[in-house]
């Protein structure tokens, strides 16, 4: 690896050159580019309900008005402690209670807690406490505490950070994740994508990487102004080798820079018009009567396919249902000639011409495989081929350097701000060193002195939890829209920041997976990084448990509106009563709860819930 890095480092140079020039563009066009951050409601659900648009925490609970009022009690039973641990401690000690249902249960309650901030981080802190102590009793190695989800307290531990970084995001660390993301979906889209497959020249992730030398050109289009014709006309990079849909989504991206990808125009619903001189126009698709079939392989229409050329005039024009047509330059048989007149422009209606053309559509039953760059089954061979798939052969390895030379900048950029504790003079959120000061207060109080385990606690808190989460969907913070190629680089960059945080030691060989051997070199450093971080929050001095309830109240009071609460405790409801037998008697067994009669409210709860309006 080492001698491969230096025989690439002449590439690295020239690409990381090149890069620099588009980054310099990137950075020009974004001074003054707001980024597009998503407002709090909107990232909050992303993170808490992962793909799920129309949650009921966001409408108004339609119901009768006895459900209303039994709601209001259950509300004062959540904020009674007593009631809420011992439910979620039966919730967890049922079989079918699902990994599922443990995450679901942990944004719920946090969704119905937004406005008692103070009260649900009491909360979690004794639910960290007791899932602390059980690790111990069970003797589980105490490094694997808080690794993965398996409780409703670490969910609900990434959904109090959320809440609470969110200003640290849109102050600090949003800036370097979205130049990370832009650097990234830039240098994938200098190179080929195959549309297919998701497959690029250049990546970060060898399972994204195209094996096969595809010859392309970098084109400028001139597209006119979507917004105004009359105004000049937006010159936008586009490789020969991109399928229509492809070129559409640059234009997009190049006329649309400043706004947030949900109010763009969609490349679906536009058609890209090849305009020569002023009466021509010629509607350019991924498939029509031009694409190519041999075999049963059918072949995406690209640029190169219709041979347009450099500085060719296009426009995007909202879709037309019934437009097929065919350009001038491509390989068109004499019958279907035709049926055009000698300038290329319809002879009859687009409808008498569309029932002679139809479009040609993915004929599964035939057994038609559509392909735009590499044909799947010859990828397919090659990566099971008789070299086994680690051994990929230097020159694409060299191409993972080179990607991973041009974008090293952003992404110590990005590492380095998150592994800070001073950001432009504003102060480290004081969400990181109140839940770090009490996993020390834990390790202190059960003896655990080993600084490693300490470190891995911090790790697997927030880093993992959080931090990893963010930069593997910059989707979550930004209105961004992000295809596979960059998915498959930010989950390079995702496990490397991993790496950075652990404490043992990365045994690497010949066999190691290519990711892990690419940012080898660049591990310690961010180790030391990582390592001074922690550190220096130690130093930092104690937060007071009034200064954090007011921090607390403050940020209750800035976002109690943003859930419904009554639609979140109808939510819980649910598990009350689906679990009611189990609630019930853990709450007679425990002499606290018999005092406070919690077991008679639960029944008085359900039966109020059932009554007929």
């Amino acid at each position: 690896m080492d001698n491969l890095e230096s025989r690439v480092a002449l590439e690295c140079k020239e690409a990381f050159a090149e890069l620099q020039t588009d980054i310099q563009e990137l950075t020009n066009d974004m001074d003054g580019v707001k980024i597009p951050f998503l407002e709090y409601r909107t990232y909050t659900m992303r993170v808490m309900f992962p793909g799920i648009e129309e949650h009921p925490v966001l409408k108004e609970l339609d119901s009768p008005a006895n459900v209303e009022k039994a709601l209001r009690l259950f509300s004062l039973l959540l904020h009674n402690k007593m009631f809420l641990l011992t439910f979620i401690h039966t919730l967890e000690a049922q079989r079918s209670f699902s990994m599922r249902d443990r995450g679901n249960v942990a944004s719920l309650l946090m969704a119905a807690l937004q406005g008692r901030m103070e009260y649900a981080t009491m909360v979690l802190k004794q639910l960290l406490a007791d899932l602390i102590e059980k690790n111990l009793e069970n003797r589980n190695h105490p490094k694997l505490l808080l690794r993965r989800t398996e409780s409703v307290a670490e969910k609900m531990l990434t959904n109090w950070f959320t809440f609470l970084l969110h200003r640290f995001l849109k102050e600090c660390a949003g800036e370097p994740l979205f130049m990370l993301y832009c650097a990234i979906k830039q240098q994938m889209e200098k190179g080929p994508i195959d549309s297919i497959t998701g497959e690029a020249r250049y990546s970060l992730s060898e399972d994204k990487l195209i094996r096969q030398q595809i010859d392309y050109k970098t084109l400028i289009l001139n597209c006119v102004n979507p917004d105004n014709e009359n105004s000049p006309e937006i010159p936008v990079k586009v490789l020969n080798c991109d399928t229509i849909t492809q070129v559409k989504e640059k234009i997009l991206d190049a006329c649309y820079k400043n706004m947030p990808y949900s109010q763009r125009p969609r490349a679906v619903d536009m058609d890209l018009e090849w305009r020569q001189g002023r009466m021509a126009r010629v509607v350019l698709q991924d498939e029509d009567i031009t694409t190519k079939i041999e075999n049963d392989w059918k072949r995406l229409n690209t640029l190169m396919h219709y041979q347009v050329s450099d500085r060719c005039v296009v426009a995007l024009v909202p879709k037309q249902t019934s437009s097929y047509n065919i350009p001038p330059s491509a390989s068109i048989s004499r019958t279907s000639i035709s049926r055009y007149d000698s300038s290329f422009r319809y002879t009859g209606s687009p409808d008498s011409l569309r029932s002679r053309a139809p479009m040609i559509t993915p004929d599964l039953e035939s057994g038609v495989k559509v392909w735009h760059l590499v044909k799947n089954h010859e990828h397919g061979d090659q990566k099971e081929g008789d070299r086994g798939s680690k051994m990929v052969s230097e020159i694409y390895l060299t191409r993972l350097l080179a990607t991973k030379g041009t974008l090293q900048k952003f992404v110590d950029d990005l590492f380095e701000t998150l592994f800070s504790t001073v950001h432009r003079g504003s102060a480290l959120p004081l969400a990181i060193k109140y839940m770090f000061d009490f996993l020390d207060e834990q390790a202190d109080k059960h003896g655990i002195h080993d600084q490693d385990v300490r470190h891995t606690w911090k790790s697997n808190c927030l880093p993992l939890r959080f931090w990893v989460n963010v930069i593997k969907n910059p989707q979550f913070v930004f209105d961004i829209h992000k295809s596979s190629i960059t998915d498959a680089c930010l989950s390079v960059v995702a496990q490397t920041f991993m790496d950075s945080c652990s404490t043992s030691e990365h045994r690497l060989g010949k066999d190691s997976p290519s990711n892990k051997l690419l940012y080898a070199k660049d591990i310690p450093n961010y180790k030391s990084w990582v390592e001074r971080y922690y550190a220096d929050i130690n130093r930092l001095p104690a937060i007071s448990d009034q200064d954090m309830n007011a921090y607390l109240a403050e940020q209750a009071r800035l976002h109690s509106t943003e859930f419904n609460m009554l639609s979140a405790l109808n939510e819980i409801y649910s598990y009350v009563s689906k679990y009611s037998e189990e609630i019930t008697m853990a709450l007679e067994q425990d002499e606290q709860a018999k005092k406070q009669r919690l077991a008679y409210k639960v029944e008085q709860l359900i039966s109020a819930m059932s009554l007929e309006s």
